[in-house]
């Protein structure tokens, strides 16, 4: 990628289907430059995840996706043995008068090894954008073990020795906040924190992700989510949560919003996630929120 500036980059990003604000843009571009992880933390449904989809599409490289969830260990984020292979080529060699050392030489190679996603993301020929998924719900043991990929971009495999990078891949971290993480991660991490989008902005993103949505209406829909997230609410929808409502809306043939109140309380669906949310948000308070809106 060439893009030198962060405006260039926000354009890039925004061609790429992201519509980044100025220090997310600035926080990317120097990630790129510095060639360092770049750790983003935030409410859940802020556009976190969608960071590393548009940087795989801007780069035209692959993707590269570890979910993180408590528990995770090594075999499941750099790599494992293929044990049922291996126990078939032990099973075969067996009288064939090879030693036991020999057997353990052939067993533990390349052959029977399985990549998991931190290992195929160094292993790549051309860098792939590595995405570490809610890194926050994994263990703090996980931690110990990434810190080595961060720092030095190589893996230790016993059997194998040390395997280096043939590229570092763009590495972005995500966080919704659920633990904190350790200054050791954080230290060897770029920082920004990506909060929900001002209504100008997230209209913007309406528009690109929404197909016969009208600008008017887009800044509607982004002015009334932003009321409604100052709800008490238990869940605060996110910007996944707007893009279906203004697809719904559009798809019911809404132009506007306050011509339309009841649709517009009947497609709270699309964004309220729990019982206790739909019955705090009635047709009345409904009502009182579109009456702030332009």
């Amino acid at each position: 990628m060439t893009t030198q500036t962060k405006d260039t980059l926000a354009e890039a990003l925004a061609g790429a289907g992201y519509v980044a604000d100025d220090g997310l843009a600035m926080a990317l571009l120097l990630t790129e430059m510095l060639n360092r992880p770049l750790l983003l933390e935030g409410e859940a449904g802020v556009g976190k995840t969608e960071v590393a989809k548009a940087l795989a599409k801007l780069d035209n490289t692959d993707l590269i996706r570890l979910q993180c969830y408590e528990g995770l260990d090594r075999s499941d984020a750099i790599y494992e043995w293929n044990y049922q292979r291996q126990l078939l080529a032990i099973k075969a060699r067996e009288g064939s008068g090879d030693n036991a050392e020999t057997v353990e030489e052939a067993v533990f190679s390349e052959k029977y090894l399985l990549e998991r996603p931190l290992l195929a993301a160094i292993r790549q020929d051309k860098a792939p954008v590595l995405l570490i998924d809610e890194v926050d719900r994994a263990d703090e043991e996980f931690e110990a073990f990434l810190l080595e990929l961060l720092s030095d971009f190589q893996v230790s495999i016993p059997e194998l020795g040390t395997i280096e990078a043939k590229s570092i891949p763009r590495v972005i971290l995500t966080s919704n906040g659920t633990r904190e993480l350790s200054d050791a991660l954080r230290r060897r991490c770029l920082y920004h924190y990506v909060d929900y989008p001002d209504p100008s902005r997230e209209a913007r993103i309406l528009l690109s992700r929404v197909e016969g949505l009208d600008t008017a209406l887009a800044l509607q829909i982004a002015e009334l989510m932003g009321k409604l997230r100052k709800e008490d609410l238990t869940k605060v929808p996110g910007v996944a949560e707007t893009i279906d409502w203004a697809a719904a809306l559009v798809g019911l043939g809404t132009k506007n919003l306050h011509e339309r109140r009841e649709t517009v309380f009947d497609t709270l669906v699309c964004v309220l996630k729990t019982r206790e949310d739909q019955a705090r948000i009635t047709p009345e308070v409904t009502d009182r929120l579109l009456g702030k809106v332009a």
